[in-house]
């Protein structure tokens, strides 16, 4: 089926893509050579700078076929917008049902949506279609705001919420501060985004037992990307994201653009299938998982992917140690003198890396200080830099006038 979508894909854009076009001229690629999955490897990769360059280049149909202009967060660069046609709404639809029934939707759960649903966000819109077609009830509240949050749950009693896990954690928070007993509310489970709440091996990290160990819910975890239009969501077994191979073609790529096998991390290098407005050809995501192809306890045989391991672009290397944001964030969120923080990564005067860590602390006090630098220095075994701030210095450094969600990277290296 995947190679029979990959021929129509190419023949598709061949004839529609500028980009694409030029790419198999410039390559001698005969797309009549392609017939097999292993075969995509005579074709060359295609990169961010790619869309963010030739953007326009990309669009297979004419403007008056485009319903719905989306864009990327802009997390590793500038923007790029994604035309969307009726067919490639409707797939998104087929694609987030397919995904909210994976974790286990059905039509007589209420969602409550605790993300925005404007600002070209696709994901947004896509949750929302999706649980339209299982059926389900639906309660658009927005991001943030954990007082009104909990009074729209008390009220209208959704089963279920889709939200960023460090927003999750700060309901539970709110909710012990204000006497709400969290374990009898309607809420049985949450869909996570945005963040991990796995280690690789897909036990829950620290994020993810301190939700549960406070809130009696089922968390699931669910990964995509604008540019895919399409998701990896976990089942109720949560042992990775599954794979939906009839709207894409994925692979992990090492540095030599080659497959890796199970368990080993690569880059998620996507092929998307029936998208009509923006299609993509071996499209390096940037991010950096595993995956394991043994058949799921669910009974899906699909390829399940792991939680991101880190962006490729945000690799640190760092007095001789390399790191990833999301275990940085893992070990800052494990800390209890830690209320919030935001890590911050420059180039010093000889163009090395440096890392700040802006922390707002439970309590500042010299000994809050002091456990706070052994315990970064222990797991890390290097001392990044680090300075406190109040609640308000730490709320405009995560929350851009433009930006869709909180950030807790901001990279200013050259």
């Amino acid at each position: 089926m995947q190679e029979q979508k990959l021929q129509e894909l190419l023949a598709y854009l061949n004839i529609h893509s500028p980009f694409y076009k030029e790419l198999f001229d410039a390559n001698n690629v005969n797309i009549d050579d392609i017939k097999t999955l292993d075969d995509l490897k005579l074709i060359p990769t295609t990169v961010k700078e790619d869309l963010q360059k030739r953007n326009d280049d990309f669009m297979c149909v004419s403007r008056d076929q485009i319903i719905e202009y989306s864009s990327t967060s802009g997390t590793l660069g500038s923007p790029v917008t994604i035309a969307l046609t009726e067919n490639d709404l409707l797939r998104l639809t087929y694609n987030e049902y397919s995904s909210f029934t994976c974790a286990d939707g059905k039509p007589d759960d209420v969602y409550q949506l605790m993300l925005t649903l404007d600002r070209q966000f696709m994901a947004g819109l896509a949750y929302y279609s999706g649980i339209r077609k299982i059926g389900a009830g639906i309660i658009r509240l927005g991001p943030g705001v954990p007082s009104l949050q909990w009074d729209t749950i008390l009220r209208l009693k959704p089963t279920a919420i889709v939200a960023v896990p460090s927003f999750v954690y700060k309901l539970i928070q709110y909710a012990e501060e204000h006497g709400i007993d969290i374990n009898s509310s309607s809420v049985k489970k949450a869909v996570c985004i945005g963040e991990n709440i796995r280690n690789t091996d897909f036990s829950l990290n620290i994020l993810g037992k301190k939700i549960t160990d406070a809130w009696d819910i089922k968390l699931y975890s669910t990964y995509a990307s604008t540019e895919m239009q399409t998701a990896f969501t976990e089942c109720g077994y949560g042992k990775g994201g599954h794979h939906q191979p009839e709207l894409l073609i994925v692979e992990l790529l090492d540095e030599n653009n080659q497959q890796v096998a199970p368990g080993e991390p690569g880059e998620v290098t996507i092929t998307t299938l029936g998208v009509e407005g923006m299609p993509l050809l071996r499209y390096k995501t940037g991010d950096i998982c595993l995956y394991d192809d043994a058949p799921c306890e669910c009974g899906r045989t699909t390829l399940r992917l792991s939680p991101i391991i880190g962006r490729k672009k945000q690799m640190i290397k760092f007095k001789g140690t390399t790191l990833y944001p999301p275990s940085l964030f893992d070990l800052l969120n494990g800390m209890e003198e830690i209320l919030d923080f935001v890590a911050e990564v420059y180039s010093n005067e000889i163009g090395m890396d440096e890392v700040l860590l802006h922390i707002l602390p439970v309590n500042y006090t010299d000994e809050c200080d002091r456990k706070i630098r052994a315990n970064l220095q222990a797991r890390l075994r290097v001392s990044p830099h680090v300075t406190y701030v109040q609640y308000d210095e730490i709320q405009k450094m995560q929350y851009k006038e433009s930006g869709r969600k909180p950030f807790k990277f901001i990279d200013r290296r050259k």
